[in-house]
C-alpha cells in the first residue's frame, strides 16, 4: 500500500493510497472512524468529486471509503472491456480487502446502479445504499433512443473507437472550456462549475489510456436495469434526486417513489434545483440528509 497526500483549493488534505487489484493500480482514500460507508463516483469523475461530502460525512462518526474506479481518476486506466460487472467485481474485491464488514453504499449516477447492483447481489456484505440521481444503465439502451438519435450515438461511437479519428475526437472533448459547457448543463447553479471542479474532471483525461477508456464505456453493455434489482433489495434505501438533471431525469424516480409510498424501506428526497450531481452542488443539503437518515436508522449505535 502506498499513501500519498493531494490537496484540493476548497478542502483539506485528503490522504489518498493505492491498492493493487488483478494487476492494477487503484487510489482510494479512507476518513474517520465508525461504522463504513462506500462513495462510488459516477461516469469520468473521481474520488475529487466527493471533496465536500467526505469530511462532513467522517464528522458524523462513520467511517468514510472512496475509489477511482479502474479506468477514471487516479487509478490506472488499461485497454479492457470497461463493464459495470468489471467495476462491481473490483468493489466487492475491495471491500474484502478493506472493509469487510457490512457497509452503507453511496453511489452518484453509474455509481448509483453499482450501488444496486451490489445490494441486490450480495446483500450479505450491505446494510443499506443511498442512490444520487441513479443511472439506468452504462449506457442508453436501444429502444431508450428514438431512431435519429440511435443513427446519431452509432456514428458517433464508431468514430470515437476509431484508431484514424478517436484520439483526435477525444482530445476535443476533452478540452476544458468543452468539460465547463457539459457542467453548465448539468449543474443547476453554475458557481457551483468552479475551475477546481472542471481540473477533477480534466487531469484524468491526459493520461495515457483515458481515450480508450472512453471509447470502451460508449460501447459497452448498459448492464441491469434497476427495476431488475430492486425487488431483490430489501436492505433501507435512502433515494435524493436533482430536480433539475437533464441527463437522468427526476421523471425516472418514479419506481423509488412508488417504494417510498409503499413502505418498502425506501425514503426519497427531491432535491430542488439540482441537477445531476446534488452531492457537489447542494453538499450541505445531500450531506445532511444522509446523516440524519443513518442516524434515524441507529446505524451509528
Amino acid at each position: 500500500m502506498i499513501m500519498i497526500t493531494t490537496a484540493t483549493p476548497s478542502t483539506k488534505p485528503l490522504k489518498t493510497y493505492y491498492w493493487y487489484w488483478q494487476g492494477h493500480r487503484i487510489k482510494y482514500t479512507v476518513q474517520g472512524q465508525g461504522e463504513p460507508l462506500l462513495l462510488i463516483h459516477g461516469f469520468g469523475a473521481s474520488i475529487g468529486h466527493w471533496r465536500n461530502n467526505i469530511p462532513h460525512l467522517a464528522q458524523g462518526n462513520y467511517r468514510i471509503y472512496a475509489l477511482d474506479l479502474l479506468g477514471f481518476g487516479g487509478s490506472d486506466k488499461p485497454q479492457l472491456n470497461y463493464t459495470v460487472e468489471l467495476w462491481r467485481d473490483l468493489i466487492k474485491d475491495f471491500w474484502q480487502d478493506h472493509i469487510n464488514e457490512p457497509t452503507i453504499f453511496v453511489g452518484n449516477s453509474i455509481g448509483g446502479l453499482l450501488t444496486l447492483m451490489i445490494m441486490a447481489e450480495y446483500p450479505q456484505i450491505s446494510k443499506g445504499g443511498v442512490l444520487i440521481n441513479c443511472a439506468g444503465g452504462l449506457n442508453h439502451r436501444p429502444d431508450e433512443l428514438n431512431f435519429p438519435l440511435r443513427l446519431i450515438m452509432g456514428s458517433f461511437t464508431k468514430l470515437v473507437n476509431s484508431s484514424v479519428t478517436g484520439t483526435f475526437i477525444f482530445n476535443r472533448i476533452r478540452q476544458k472550456h468543452r468539460i465547463r459547457r457539459t457542467l453548465y448543463q448539468v449543474y443547476c447553479d453554475r458557481k457551483a462549475v468552479t475551475d477546481e471542479l472542471v481540473d477533477i474532471l480534466y487531469q484524468p483525461s491526459c493520461d495515457p489510456g483515458a481515450q480508450k477508456v472512453f471509447a470502451s464505456v460508449l460501447t459497452a453493455p448498459p448492464g441491469p436495469h434497476p427495476q431488475t434489482l430492486l425487488p431483490k433489495i430489501d436492505q433501507p434505501l435512502l433515494v435524493l434526486w436533482g430536480t433539475n438533471d437533464p441527463w437522468t431525469p427526476i421523471k425516472g424516480s418514479a419506481m423509488y417513489q412508488e417504494r417510498a409510498k409503499n413502505g418498502q424501506n425506501t425514503t426519497f428526497y427531491p432535491i430542488e434545483k439540482a441537477g445531476h450531481c446534488p452531492h457537489d452542488e447542494k453538499p450541505q443539503q445531500v450531506n445532511q440528509l444522509i446523516l440524519t437518515w443513518l442516524n434515524s436508522l441507529s446505524f451509528n449505535g
